[in-house]
């Protein structure tokens, strides 16, 4: 077994588990390996910036976890089939139906919307996966997985489709905290009067006689196409193997997909827990409500690059919150962050310049705060503010910060490592500034020292560092 070293500070890494509701400690099942899973895209319109918050959240997680020594195999799908519009397994899949209103091929579009949500992955900073399964790819695995439930007793037919049924596994309310009965008195049979219980869910629907579809495939019950929960439980025990060491996705995820497909692996598999921890991030909120493509309210990453901003601003906001709260999206917000994350790259670019050797003595207990924050349960609000702390330290060389920054963006992934020296835009240009920064040069040059202090102490009383580095002199605005 290979040596774990984790990075000082992610000795001790906890994690909420949303399965037994409580912080703890994180122990894979066969270190140093660690399998992740996250729910991808569905796949038939733009990924909207609540969707791609739950891509940079589990980023954050993988690259915590690497530097904490451990050997990463992250998996995420893309669902481009199988999907209904609606979570009571009525309506269409979404993918036709965007096919029926665009007259473009399902096929056409799950690639289209495919391409684009891997360019905004990068675009916000998020490495490559190392599996992204399709699910229309794993057509065979899905009907064995759903012959294996029916050998088992825990499905049954009815005219539209084959179903799991809930009774037959008794922790199925135990997940997700979920009251049955009230299920049942609420009415929500909604449209399948032939289910047994509201909670029961479909394996695999069958097209309707008459109904030709783009997307449907031969099976032991009929021509159809299967149920969306099914799929991530095939493709995550296929890469990942029958148990693995975390799932990750949205809060909306937790009373229906994921619950089912706990419920559906660890009777297929006789497992328990399927997965050691679950985690599940928090809604983008905008004015009050949770971005959604249905509302119309499509906020997608091209928005942010049409305003001007970088968009990895939106990975530095989404860093302002902690995962497992609400946060509150704004363009005020986001100006902030774009501001803080140009200030920042901005910091990292001349301790870059400035070059030397760094003092670890010094250096180190930031990174063991930094890090230790992160070990947390991911708190990156506490994270960045042990960076913003460094970067500010007077006591710091500009050897020693860009250490720490270089460190530190392992997990943030802000682009600090590459950062080069900041432009005028970026540090804020300003012509009667300049004209005094260059007086001051020009009265260092003429080795009037008393001049060039005045002149720096006349800066800094509006606020103004100066920055000398061995390629030339800058400037910023201090307290950014």
């Amino acid at each position: 077994m290979s040596t774990i070293r984790p990075t000082p500070g992610l000795e001790d890494l906890r994690l909420y588990d949303s399965r037994t509701r409580r912080v703890q400690p994180f122990v894979p099942l066969a270190p140093p390996r660690v399998g992740i899973y996250s729910c991808g895209p569905t796949v038939y319109a733009p990924q909207h910036l609540g969707n791609m918050r739950s891509q940079v959240i589990p980023d954050l997680l993988r690259r915590v976890i690497t530097a904490a020594g451990y050997e990463v195999t992250y998996v995420t799908n893309i669902t481009d089939v199988g999907h209904l519009v609606s979570d009571a397994d009525d309506g269409d899949d979404k993918l036709e139906r965007a096919a029926a209103a665009t007259g473009r091929s399902a096929a056409e579009i799950a690639e289209h919307f495919t391409e684009q949500w891997a360019t905004d992955r990068r675009r916000l900073g998020c490495q490559e996966p190392d599996i992204v399964p399709r699910a229309a790819s794993h057509i065979p695995e899905q009907i064995a997985m759903v012959e294996i439930l029916q050998a088992q007793g825990h499905t049954y037919v009815v005219d539209d489709g084959v179903y799991f049924d809930v009774s037959t596994f008794p922790r199925y309310a135990e997940f997700a905290g979920l009251d049955l009965d009230e299920m049942t008195t609420s009415g929500r049979i909604e449209h399948i009067e032939a289910k047994r219980h509201p909670a029961d869910f479909a394996l695999w629907k069958l097209t309707p006689p008459g109904v030709v579809r783009q997307q449907e495939w031969d099976s032991p019950w009929g021509r159809g196409f299967p149920g969306w929960h099914i799929e991530c439980s095939t493709m995550a025990t296929k890469y990942l193997g029958e148990r693995f060491d975390i799932h990750t996705g949205g809060v909306d995820h937790q009373r229906v997909h994921h619950t089912n497909e706990v419920a559906q692996s660890e009777c297929v598999l006789d497992v328990h827990p399927w997965v050691g921890t679950w985690m599940h991030n928090e809604f983008l909120d905008l004015g009050g409500a949770k971005i959604s493509k249905s509302k119309g309210d499509v906020l997608v990453v091209d928005t942010i690059v049409e305003r001007g901003l970088d968009p990895l601003a939106f990975r530095y906001f989404t860093f302002q919150a902690h995962y497992r709260q609400q946060q509150a999206f704004s363009w005020e917000a986001m100006e902030a962050a774009n501001t803080a994350l140009r200030r920042l790259v901005g910091h990292a670019a001349v301790a870059r310049a400035a070059g030397g050797m760094s003092n670890p003595a010094a250096v180190d207990p930031y990174r063991r705060r930094f890090w230790s924050a992160l070990a947390d349960d991911l708190k990156a609000p506490q994270a960045l503010a042990v960076v913003w702390e460094a970067v500010r330290d007077p006591g710091l060389s500009s050897a020693d910060t860009w250490a720490f920054l270089t460190d530190a963006d392992r997990a943030l992934g802000l682009g600090l490592a590459d950062a080069v020296a900041p432009n005028a835009d970026e540090r804020g240009s300003d012509p009667r500034i300049d004209g005094l920064v260059a007086q001051r040069q020009a009265a260092r040059a003429a080795k009037d020292f008393a001049t060039s202090d005045r002149l720096r102490d006349a800066l800094s009383a509006e606020g103004i560092e100066i920055l000398d580095t061995p390629t030339g002199t800058t400037w910023r605005r201090s307290g950014g």
